[in-house]
């Protein structure tokens, strides 16, 4: 993954990713935290068009772990707002948080 933009006086970073496998830490963090449904679900309904927009708690992100947040109100740091281009978001949704029947066997 490249740093592409930094904007200190806003704290906005923008990353640019080649493939799936830049989101692998990502999608290890919701398998270890056991919490794939719960991204399954958040993460379906983040879908806008060909992108993901998602909302992540910014003390359980420095803390290593994955909290799914809202745009506002929920933490006095704010969250971080993550944006997923992608060409099938229904593919990266299932590649990140597993397929249902994949999760029924689990």
């Amino acid at each position: 993954m490249e740093v592409r933009q930094v904007d200190e006086w806003s704290g906005k970073v923008i990353l640019d990713g080649k493939d799936q496998s830049s989101l692998e830490r990502f999608r290890t963090i919701l398998q270890r935290d056991r919490i794939r449904a719960a991204a399954r679900s958040v993460l379906r309904r983040s879908v806008e068009g060909n992108r993901l927009v998602f909302y992540l708690n910014k003390q359980a992100a420095y803390a290593g772990h994955v909290s799914f947040s809202a745009p506002e109100g929920e933490s006095p740091l704010g969250p971080i707002q993550v944006i997923v281009e992608t060409e099938d978001p229904d593919q990266l949704i299932d590649w990140l948080a597993g397929q249902r029947e994949e999760r029924r066997r689990n």
